[in-house]
């Protein structure tokens, strides 16, 4: 159990170090995106109004040109003018074109990379959540089990215990020389006391039996 949860911390590790890695990549990213966006709002701000001068600038001669008939030799020399205005208009709008589709590429790479990021950290995340419970689990079983083994150890020493004085009070123990002594005089003394008794009673009953033995002897019935 202490092997899995060590694992099991491992691998968490190692997820919370992806994910910290993944959140630098995506500030990163955020970070040359909104550059990169700054950089595109003043680019095309510089093209919008050039593209607009342009505009402003073909439609003002070819006005005051197509009005004025006066003006036919002027108009034959600022033709060269308009066409070059026209090419330069036409510029503008390529580069704005290419700008803005430069621009839509780089949304779309940024929105796809955040999606996997954005998936990949989830992923993690759910990792993280499921093996720190698990781990979690297993820690709190070995300390109930550390307490189990405890607990088992503390009553088997205590039956032991009781065992050992429970012994000591049921096994008699060797007796020393002055305690059999003792116990052998009691018991010849003991032996003694019955002896005397026993003839005692044996001299009584002998003389009992004398006296009646005697007694129908004593009378004349003639």
């Amino acid at each position: 159990m202490k092997s899995r949860s060590s694992k099991l911390k491992e691998q968490v590790a190692r997820a919370q170090s992806a994910m910290s890695e993944l959140a630098s990549s995506k500030a990163e990213m955020d970070k040359i995106r909104r550059e990169e966006h700054e950089e595109f709002l003043d680019e095309k701000a510089g093209l919008d109004e050039g593209l607009e001068g342009v505009k402003t600038a073909l439609k003002t001669l070819q006005e005051y040109y197509g009005n004025d008939n006066g003006h036919a030799t002027q108009a034959s020399a600022s033709s060269n003018i308009i066409g070059l205005l026209e090419v330069i208009e036409s510029d503008f709008s390529k580069s704005l074109a290419e700008l803005m589709g430069s621009e839509a590429n780089s949304v779309a790479n940024y929105q796809a990379e955040s999606k996997q990021i954005e998936v990949v950290t989830a992923t993690k995340e759910r990792e993280v959540m499921l093996k720190t419970r698990e781990f979690t689990f297993i820690d709190k079983a070995v300390i109930d089990s550390k307490s189990d083994r405890t607990g088992i150890q503390n009553e088997y020493s205590a039956v032991i215990e009781y065992l050992s004085k429970l012994k000591s009070e049921c096994v008699a123990k060797p007796d020393g020389f002055q305690e059999r002594k003792e116990r052998r005089e009691a018991e010849i003394a003991g032996l003694k006391d019955a002896l005397s008794t026993l003839e005692n009673e044996t001299a009584f009953l002998q003389r009992s039996s004398r006296r009646y033995l005697r007694g129908p002897q004593s009378h004349n019935f003639s």
